[in-house]
């Protein structure tokens, strides 16, 4: 009978550690940090299909910056989320002309993106940034776009996203392991 008695203690005590660590993994997930899979090439050659990694939620709390790399929810359905990089802030008034991107009448410094690769897509599509029509953002407005601009589904075709939009910033890609980064 005793025997029996520290079964049900073990299985018990196995069963307080499987809802205890669900419950911190939840709210983790839920409020610290978004889970992330990139879906597509969009972000190449800075983020590659299938890196997956984890993107901070408390950050957007302390605002964002240009540049910075951000998960928003998709134009296309609520339950896509995409990866992008902030290219205008509330209030900018962005264009894209002759395959360069202005930000408030000045060219942006992309010293990001890998200048082989600019040069090679443009070889391929004949341009490297799609141009579009000038666009004043709101006050709760960005314009987010791929690093892979040719292959990106981005503000250039869909317009700015909202504030409310923003899921969490920058990405720690955990796998594949030779794609470790903060990014």
């Amino acid at each position: 009978m005793e025997k029996k008695n520290d079964t049900v203690k073990e299985l018990l005590s196995l069963l307080k550690v499987f809802v205890i660590s669900f419950a911190c993994f939840w709210l983790i997930t839920k409020f610290l940090f978004n889970p992330v899979i990139v879906d597509g090439i969009s972000m190449y050659p800075t983020l590659h299909d299938k890196d997956r990694g984890l993107s901070n939620m408390v950050g957007l709390n302390f605002g964002v910056e240009r540049y910075d790399i951000v998960v928003v929810n998709s134009k296309d359905n609520d339950t896509e989320h995409w990866v992008k990089r902030i290219i205008g802030m509330p209030g900018d008034t962005l264009r894209g002309e002759d395959g360069v991107v202005y930000v408030n009448d000045e060219p942006i410094d992309e010293s990001y993106l890998d200048a082989d690769y600019i040069a090679e897509k443009t070889a391929e599509y004949g341009h490297f940034n799609r141009d579009f029509d000038e666009i004043t953002l709101a006050d709760d407005e960005y314009f987010l776009l791929g690093d892979n601009r040719p292959e990106s589904k981005d503000s250039s075709l869909v317009g700015p996203f909202k504030e409310a939009d923003l899921i969490s910033k920058g990405v720690l890609i955990f796998w594949p392991l030779n794609q470790i980064g903060l990014y």
